[in-house]
């Protein structure tokens, strides 16, 4: 069993838990991810580390609420414990010999690119962060990001909060003005990894995508997180989640995205509901 030590609203949909997990803890490494069980009947979802701490022995994660486990998940309250807190498992993001990069993150795919920035960053890297989100009202870790980079843009849709745009707008601009980067690393929606990836294999500029696709059970035996990379079948939860953003199939990737959207929409009601009559 794995207690709740924080749980903080980032904003509507997003929530914040740092969780008690010693052993996942000292072996975490930006990049990588868990998996984990709210009970004992519970469904099985993967969670990347956002952080970790090794002297308290905790791990944060951060998830939207989008479905049935998740939205049982936010029910939860510290001091709680989870059943199952699996990691940390896939590769970790690849830091040694960067000196300057470009963070690309989309919405709570920030939330999975803050550890990349932090990591970089204390490794004496100079950090160019871009976080994009519809509207100042889902706008999380800003601070957080100011403090690992020298250079944080904050983009958004309706231009609410930061400069009004895409964070693409925002990378070309940096490209453009002569910024010369070893590497993009992008964090986020699939659209929004894809047309960072065509924008930066225009310049021949490396770039780095972070996959999340359906999982199971983090070993690559039951093959739902299988993608097409440079024409090859490759499984995320052990031969990524990274992988060069210039080969990877988005438009296959977002097709098999949206085959459970109608069923998890459902399961997400069900929950809702359950809740709502326990409560009464």
């Amino acid at each position: 069993m794995f207690k709740i030590l924080t749980k903080k609203e980032l904003n509507p949909t997003v929530v914040l838990m740092e969780i008690d997990a010693p052993l996942v803890a000292k072996k975490a490494e930006p990049g990588q991810f868990i998996i984990l069980r709210t009970d004992e009947n519970g469904e099985r979802i993967p969670l990347t580390v956002a952080d970790f701490n090794r002297k308290k022995g905790s791990v944060t994660i951060i998830f939207q609420v989008a479905g049935a486990t998740t939205y049982k998940l936010a029910q939860m309250k510290k001091g709680d414990y989870l059943h199952d807190f699996v990691g940390p498992l896939g590769k970790k993001t690849h830091t040694d010999g960067l000196k300057k990069v470009a963070v690309v993150g989309g919405g709570v795919g920030c939330a999975i690119a803050y550890p990349v920035a932090k990591k970089l960053h204390s490794l004496g890297c100079e950090v160019h962060a871009i976080c994009g989100f519809r509207t100042k009202d889902l706008v999380i870790l800003e601070n957080e990001f100011k403090n690992a980079s020298s250079k944080y843009i904050l983009m958004s849709d309706d231009g609410t909060a930061g400069e009004k745009g895409l964070v693409t707008d925002a990378l070309k601009k940096l490209i453009e003005s002569g910024e010369k980067y070893d590497e993009v690393i992008t964090i986020g929606p699939l659209p929004m990894m894809k047309f960072v990836c065509l924008l930066t294999k225009e310049y021949g500029i490396k770039t780095v995508a972070s996959m999340n696709p359906i999982m199971i059970d983090g070993t690559g035996m039951c093959g739902g997180c299988r993608l097409s990379v440079g024409g090859k079948m490759v499984f995320a939860c052990v031969d990524g989640p990274e992988f060069d953003g210039h080969l990877i199939d988005f438009d296959e990737a977002m097709s098999r995205s949206n085959i459970y959207g109608d069923f998890e929409r459902h399961k997400y009601e069900d929950a809702c509901n359950l809740f709502k009559k326990e409560a009464n």
